[in-house]
Order: structure tokens, then sequence, then C-alpha cells
């Protein structure tokens, strides 16, 4: 059951992250500060994965669950930040700084939903 759950994560996770990245970039490319960059990703980010991980990874329609699946991704995106700025204090700048964030902002995230929000 593991295995189907993260192969699938992976599978939607790769569309989420295709998605929240975009998002994360065009906000820099606008100027935004990669602080606002990643909040505003992640803000619209929770909505679309909420979804598509409820649904295709743990085979969840409860919407109840938004709540605690929006507080795993506070801890993600605290995540984010701070693997973001330690990135850039090496002298990355905010595009592969962000994207150096997303196998551990990731696994994190798996983690919390199968055991926190999603757990059965």
């Amino acid at each position: 059951m593991i295995k189907k759950q993260i192969f699938n994560f992976i599978l939607v996770g790769i569309i989420n992250t295709i998605f929240g990245y975009t998002v994360y970039a065009l906000c820099i490319s606008l100027g935004f500060n990669y602080i606002i960059s990643t909040l505003i990703a992640t803000i619209i980010g929770i909505l679309f994965n909420f979804k598509t991980i409820g649904k295709y990874v743990f085979e969840s329609t409860n919407n109840r669950l938004i709540f605690k699946f929006f507080s795993v991704y506070v801890a993600v995106f605290f995540l984010n930040i701070l693997i973001i700025k330690i990135s850039k204090s090496y002298g990355y700048n905010d595009y592969i700084s962000g994207a150096i964030a997303l196998l551990p902002s990731a696994s994190l995230s798996f983690v919390l939903n199968k055991y926190y929000v999603f757990k059965r």
C-alpha cells in the first residue's frame, strides 16, 4: 500500500511541483522577493494540491481535512524558506535555490500528509 502511495505521490507531485514552481518563478520574474513568491506559490498550491493529493494518493475526498492539510503546508513553507535562505547564502540565485528546496519539501509533505492529514 505505501509503495503505491509513494508512486502516486511522485506522479501527482510532479504535476503539483510543476504548477507550484511555475507560480514561484512567475512571482520572481514579476519582481517579488523569494519569501513573498514562496508564500503566493504555497497558498495557491495548497488549494490545487489538496484535491490532487487527497483523491489520487490517499483516496480521500473529505474536504474537512483542508485545515490539517493547510497546517502541513505551513511547515513546508518554513522549510522552503530556510532551504532557500541557506542556498542563497552559498551564492545560488532565487530560481536554483527554489529548485534545491523541492525534494526535502516534498519528502516532508508526504510524511505529514500520510501520517497526520490522511491517516486511517
